[in-house]
């Protein structure tokens, strides 16, 4: 039965459905959007639905659709038989999925939450099983999913104080819409509570997906970085945010004075930023060079900003120290899984919110080291880089900390293979076809058969 707050909002999603292709436009316009494949958004399809058994994960961005990716493949692998829809809301993460997908499944854009648009998604894939994944919880598109019959699950779910306390505004609404899911999984026991006292009654910590999904290499990127650097001393900036990349360029500034000939690798969060960010870092006097417009690393460029998709993997592999950003900003902080697997030391400010179970096991470990603006962030840089023995303990006490993350997959793929249909086998062709009730076994038996 559905609530006050959910109706009027349904009601409010459905008059706004007119807005939904001038919103699409206007940031089309501004380079937010796939002009070509704006319509998906709508709702309508640009691939026809595959026969036989579908699972659609549901992700928002990037962090959430590469930490489901293990897991896919070892759906995949437990049932060849399904194929496997992805959907997620951003360009980043489309252009990412385009090359990391399994064989066996397909990406569209996720429809808004506007209009018709999650109803004809839903007609159109009609999924046999329906996978949220973190904390991406759209009414009008869980309520079309549920309306449909298809079993659902939420899994990797994270749900922060701030996010419990707002939802909580809305208590009858926010239960209504849990109680469409079957399986309720959690990153942690603490996230998981919540959840519960949100509506999700059987809701279960069973740990991050994140932990066990590393970014892939580019082993000639990284070849090419090694040859270009010569021995230089590198440490890295990862997802850094706006108000960030000062501090960064404080931090090598203090570094450097120690660590003669260090290179920071700055990745932005946001790669479209980057001639923004070079240009401010240019004013600062200091020598830079940007991916975005194919330089190279040279021999005087104290920052590298790289400004380009899917590169992460690479540059965690040459950095022995990470920044983790998002955290000097009030962000709430970004995955430190992908460090950790990868054999970084990990540095981060004071705002970790979205990931605070995970930072503070790190933190009771020394498996991390906070600091709190770039002064003391390029004091952390230089005090790793210069005692290697240190920086591979706190890399040993983070891996303790977080583990591979082997037990997520497991323990997630064990709740959501139940919920699909049961596995329909192909008939042998040796088996005998059906015998009238009256039939005479001799009379059918080949001659010379064995009887």
């Amino acid at each position: 039965m559905s609530t006050p707050a959910l109706t009027l909002y349904l009601a409010l999603a459905r008059l706004g459905g007119p807005l939904a292709p001038r919103l699409l436009a206007r940031r089309a316009a501004k380079g937010k959007e796939e002009p070509a494949r704006m319509r998906e958004k709508l709702g309508e399809a640009a691939l026809a639905r595959p026969a036989g058994p579908l699972a659609w994960f549901h992700a928002a961005s990037v962090g959430e659709s590469l930490s489901v990716l293990g897991l896919i493949e070892e759906m995949r692998a437990a049932r060849p038989d399904v194929s496997v829809l992805v959907t997620t809301g951003t360009l980043t993460s489309a252009k990412l999925m385009a090359t990391r997908l399994p064989a066996g499944c397909r990406h569209q854009f996720a429809p808004l939450d506007l209009g018709r648009a999650p109803r004809r998604f839903v007609e159109h894939w009609r999924p046999d099983l329906c996978v949220w994944v973190e904390s991406e919880i759209w009414p009008a598109l869980v309520e079309a999913a549920g309306r449909s019959g298809a079993p659902m699950a939420l899994v990797n779910a994270r749900m922060s104080e701030a996010s419990a306390r707002g939802w909580a505004r809305a208590p009858g609404m926010i239960a209504h819409l849990l109680r469409r899911f079957s399986a309720v999984l959690a990153q942690d026991a603490d996230g998981a509570a919540r959840l519960r006292r949100l509506g999700a009654e059987g809701a279960r910590a069973s740990g991050s997906l994140k932990a066990g999904a590393a970014p892939p290499d580019r082993p000639n990127l990284r070849k090419a970085a090694l040859a270009a650097l010569r021995g230089r001393p590198v440490w890295l900036a990862a997802s850094t945010h706006e108000g960030e990349e000062m501090e960064v360029a404080e931090a090598q500034r203090v570094a450097a004075a120690r660590v003669p000939g260090l290179v920071c690798l700055l990745v932005p969060r946001h790669p479209e930023r980057g001639e923004a960010i070079a240009r401010e870092l240019w004013s600062r006097s200091l020598r830079v060079a940007r991916r975005g417009r194919g330089q190279a690393i040279g021999p005087q460029d104290e920052i590298h900003v790289a400004d380009t998709l899917g590169e992460m993997g690479a540059w965690l592999r040459l950095a022995p120290v990470a920044f983790i950003g998002g955290s000097l900003v009030d962000r709430g902080g970004h995955n430190p899984h992908e460090p950790t697997a990868l054999g970084a030391a990990i540095l981060h400010g004071p705002h970790v919110g979205n990931f605070r179970a995970d930072y503070a096991a790190l933190a009771a470990a020394g498996g991390a080291r906070q600091v709190a603006d770039g002064v003391a962030l390029g004091e952390a840089v230089a005090d790793l880089l210069s005692d290697p023995a240190a920086r591979e303990r706190m890399v040993d006490a983070a891996r303790a900390a977080l583990g591979d993350g082997r037990g997520a997959t497991e323990a997630t793929l064990e709740a959501l293979l139940p919920l699909l249909p049961q596995r329909v086998e192909a008939p042998s062709p040796w088996a005998l076809a059906p015998r009238p009730p009256d039939a005479d076994p001799d009379a059918e038996a080949a001659p010379g058969a064995a009887r």
